[in-house]
């Protein structure tokens, strides 16, 4: 028998001549192409949700020293915070304070009540008038007696010798705001002079501004000793871990690898430390309440403290969550360079 193949399946082998070309199959992905951004991106939270697994079970192995770090960050994260709202509860006192600067206005002796009633509606439609008060003669007359102790002695008197007083009461404590309402209100009609104690106005701007100021620099004070914290937490993260990165290193892990464990966990540390502060600002802010509430009663005020507000505790949250994060990558950056393979 020959050798020869079969016309069909020569035909199936090899094309005739001058017939067209099958036509080839296109490879599904070209060899030179990299994998596409759905994977990259997929690879990348993998990655992330890796690193913040580990740095939660490596923190929950230790739950009495990650415990202490995050009380001793949220001591020095409650001190500036709670002086801070300590602050804004003092200026809630605002009407005391506008009591303290009142304007007196003293009135003609010939000016009666209707006239004195009558300058109290004009002086309450002025701009920086929070409130006016008419004070007769007469009231102003018995009043000095109450508070002298020459009742006897006042009654011999012919006449009444006090004008009528209208007492305002300005919406800003502010020098020169209460100056220039002081010579406003000293050209109205009746009115014959017009005084005003701006020794205590600067008194109290001067101890509201050392108050800002020593918040301020606390909190720089406390910021940094903060991050000396976290630094040096992360450092014995890092020495404890060293043999473990420098093998990752060996086989050309690259720093954001190596450095991301670290970062989750200075963020972790910056939470827990967030959530005790503002825990603590809440316990310490209604301990202390319990004593300003019985110390106004005495005063005859309903003056209480005001909690933390959650847009304050919120900031604090994530204050908290940003220091840690920037003393781990600190601290990261400063041995990083010591942890390559030699």
């Amino acid at each position: 028998m020959s050798a020869t193949r079969s016309p069909k399946v020569a035909d199936r082998v090899a094309p005739k001549a001058g017939e067209p070309q099958p036509p080839k199959k296109k490879k599904a992905r070209d060899e030179d192409d990299g994998p596409d951004f759905k994977t990259l991106f997929h690879a990348w939270i993998e990655s992330h949700r890796a690193s913040l697994i580990d740095s939660l079970r490596r923190l929950g192995r230790q739950p009495i020293g990650s415990f202490f770090t995050c009380l001793v960050m949220a001591v020095a994260l409650s001190l500036p915070m709670g002086l801070s709202l300590l602050l804004n509860n003092v200026e809630r006192l605002g009407g005391s304070w506008q009591r303290a600067a009142q304007i007196s206005l003293y009135l003609d002796m010939q000016a009666g009540e209707r006239d004195g009633e009558a300058l109290v509606v004009q002086i309450k439609g002025l701009p920086g008038v929070a409130d006016a008060e008419f004070v007769s003669r007469e009231a102003a007359l018995q009043e000095f007696q109450q508070q002298s102790g020459l009742g006897e002695a006042l009654k011999e008197l012919p006449d009444n010798p006090l004008p009528g007083v209208i007492v305002v009461t300005p919406q800003e404590v502010d020098k020169a705001t209460l100056e220039a309402l002081r010579q406003q209100l000293a050209e109205l009609p009746k009115v014959k002079q017009a005084q005003l104690d701006l020794v205590w106005v600067e008194r109290l701007s001067a101890i509201l501004k050392l108050g800002d100021r020593f918040v301020f620099g606390l909190t720089v004070l406390l910021v940094s000793a903060l991050l000396l914290v976290i630094g040096n937490t992360i450092r014995l993260h890092i020495e404890n871990r060293r043999i473990e990165i420098e093998v990752i290193k060996l086989v050309g892990g690259t720093d954001s690898y190596v450095r991301r464990p670290f970062l989750y966990m200075g963020a972790l540390y910056g939470f827990g430390a967030g959530l005790l502060a503002w825990a603590v600002l809440a316990f310490g802010l209604d301990w202390l309440n319990g004593a300003v509430v019985g110390l106004a009663g005495l005063y005859g005020s309903d003056f209480a403290l005001a909690g933390v507000p959650s847009s304050d505790g919120l900031s604090l949250l994530l204050g908290a969550i940003l220091l840690g994060y920037i003393g781990a990558w600190i601290a990261v950056a400063r041995h990083l360079r010591e942890l390559a393979p030699k």
